[in-house]
């Protein structure tokens, strides 16, 4: 990429993977934005609590973002590695979690476990708009299971 702005967009339109225009509301192009945010979140969380976890989790997000970006039919060359995420977060949610009375939380005790909870609530709102993306485009239901599980993991995180 030579420059930062296009001028591409500026009448409403941008591109999926391979090219295809689609309006800048459209429900792929929403839910990337709500997995964007959600990553932005997390590296501030990530600044602030020490879970190494976290930055793969980053970083997978990115290819979700492809894959979410991909027109349907066509073929996405990155690799998902979710369903071997999900499974590391949830070893660490059972480690987390280890004789620890479980409930509802009020967040806000601690600046870093409230941030883990802004989080949390951001990676719920990624998995609503990933099932209204799937309605209509099906999603991987390892993608789907990934972000249930990661609120979970940020959940625990903040215990």
């Amino acid at each position: 990429m030579k420059q930062i702005y296009t001028k591409t967009g500026d009448n409403g339109q941008t591109s999926l993977r391979g090219g295809v225009r689609v309006d800048k509301d459209d429900v792929r192009i929403e839910t990337n934005g709500q997995i964007d945010h959600l990553n932005a979140l997390l590296g501030v969380a990530r600044g602030i609590v020490d879970a190494p976890l976290l930055r793969r989790v980053q970083q997978e997000l990115m290819v979700v973002m492809s894959h979410v970006a991909t027109p349907q039919g066509d073929e996405n060359p990155k690799p998902l590695h979710v369903a071997a995420l999900t499974a590391e977060m949830e070893t660490a949610i059972d480690l987390l979690t280890a004789d620890r009375p479980l409930g509802f939380v009020v967040p806000g005790d601690k600046p870093e476990t409230a941030m883990l909870h802004v989080a949390r609530t951001q990676c719920r709102t990624v998995e609503r708009r990933l099932w209204t993306l799937h309605r209509t485009y099906p999603v991987d239901a390892d993608i789907l299971r990934f972000f249930n599980r990661l609120s979970d993991y940020l959940f625990a995180l903040s215990l």
